[in-house]
């Protein structure tokens, strides 16, 4: 797939600085923290947390996104580190705060599941001791239940067009988007279904199993949601929000 920066066009761009508040609020977060962002994009949510004072290490594997967040963080003069690297290649030892992996950007990207289970040790070691944790995932149990599916999101710019395609046997999805710029004519889209059958797709988790594999780490589950804005977690709802702690 292809990464390019008309990413910061799309609908759910759009609620950044809510998604920050929440949390913020719900980890009671006092703004000395040190935070690491997994996984960070053009760092959307890296930028905001270092507006509002916070110390922040933003990690992604994409050249062009990584150049775009240094250059907003130096036009806003921003004392913030952008890192281009593999998330597996981190060797952090209980080094932050709170670390994040937003956007369903990161697990399950991998091409096996030992290789995403890598993704928790790293979250794991790179905590201080009842360090915090926040995960925004789409949830493996409604995708089980509910996919294949299209999803609306309506933003000021577009309408964003989602769809979700499902492997039960592998728990990996695929996911195609159609976007229509408002003021624009809508053109057919040309590609079939088909030509994404040998694609791989990205592995999807349940809250049930991110329960656990945090648990082996040494890590607890301290509140679940299905939104940015508090509502609880459902296998109904496509969003799962795991807020989870490491031991002292």
């Amino acid at each position: 797939m292809a990464y390019t920066l008309d990413i910061k066009n799309m609908s759910w761009v759009e609620n950044t600085e809510n998604e920050v508040d929440f949390i913020i609020k719900t980890m009671g977060l006092k703004g000395n923290e040190k935070i690491l962002d997994l996984g960070c994009g053009f760092g959307r949510h890296s930028l905001s947390f270092a507006k509002r004072g916070f110390n922040v290490v933003g990690v992604d594997l994409t050249e062009v996104f990584i150049d775009d967040a240094k250059n907003e963080a130096h036009k806003n003069n921003l004392k913030i580190e952008f890192i281009k690297d593999d998330v597996r290649n981190l060797k952090y030892n209980e080094e932050f705060d709170v670390v994040l992996n937003l956007a369903n950007d990161l697990l399950g990207t991998m091409e096996t599941d030992e290789e995403n289970l890598q993704l928790f040790n790293i979250i794991s070691k790179a905590l201080k001791k009842n360090g915090k944790h926040f995960m925004d995932i789409i949830n493996g149990e409604h995708a089980d239940t509910y996919f294949p599916k299209k999803h609306w999101q309506i933003g000021t710019k577009k309408l964003s067009l989602p769809e979700f395609l499902w492997n039960r046997e592998t728990k990996r999805y695929i996911y195609r988007e159609w976007e229509v710029n408002f003021g624009e004519i809508l053109e057919m889209r040309k590609e079939k279904l088909e030509d994404f059958s040998n694609e791989k797709g990205m592995r999807l988790y349940t809250k049930e199993e991110i329960g656990e594999l945090l648990k082996e780490r040494k890590m607890e589950v301290v509140s679940t949601y299905s939104n940015y804005y508090g509502k609880k977690d459902s296998n109904k709802e496509l969003q799962l929000i795991v807020y989870s702690r490491k031991e002292k």
